[in-house]
């Protein structure tokens, strides 16, 4: 019996096809969810800051009640930075509003408006500010809204799920001659 490497043929073209399409899919939608999960989880806690959710639409047309922005603290801010803060000092209510003014002094203050507001917000002391918006990411704060107290549990199930998928998908893959870019098979000749 001799064996020799010959290329796996599909019967039927569009059946690969359909399979192609659907492995692209699944990788996209993965890629998708780690970019995701970087943008709001990883990357706010790396540059010391936080991700919130918008509750109001005092920052329309910029933010919308819903999506999800990312503060992080600086050194000093300016005129036209968007800033979460404690309106009340030691209050745990957090607002997110534009600089409009920086009234220099013995201590600086910083008066805020949010962009659909016609009014100025009491100044406030930059111990009260958390944070200069640096990104955000439209409608997220809707799912993290629904998901309430579960929000920690489900992005560990999403991360092991992803995870061991990934590892299904490594250790199930057919060996490939990467060479040719082929699976090997064998086949007997007479």
């Amino acid at each position: 019996m001799e064996t020799t490497a010959t290329v796996a043929r599909h019967d039927r073209p569009d059946a690969s096809v359909g399979r192609a399409v659907l492995r692209g899919a699944g990788a996209v939608l993965l890629l998708g969810l780690l970019v995701l999960a970087l943008a709001v989880a990883v990357v706010p806690r790396l540059l010391g800051g936080a991700a919130l959710t918008v509750l109001s639409g005092s920052m329309e047309p910029t933010y919308s009640p819903g999506d999800v922005v990312v503060a992080v603290p600086q050194d000093s801010y300016d005129v036209g930075d968007v800033v979460t803060f404690q309106p009340v000092s030691g209050d745990p209510t957090l607002v997110t509003h534009r600089v409009v003014g920086v009234r220099l002094g013995s201590e600086t203050r910083y008066v805020t408006r949010g962009d659909a507001n016609g009014a100025d917000d009491a100044p406030i002391v930059a111990d009260q500010v958390m944070g200069r918006v640096v990104y955000h990411v439209p409608y997220l704060g809707h799912l993290a809204t629904a998901v309430g107290p579960y929000r920690g549990l489900i992005v560990t199930g999403t991360g092991c799920l992803l995870i061991g998928y990934g590892a299904y998908r490594a250790l199930s893959a057919p060996p490939v001659d990467r060479r040719r870019g082929t699976t090997p098979t064998t086949k007997e000749e007479p």
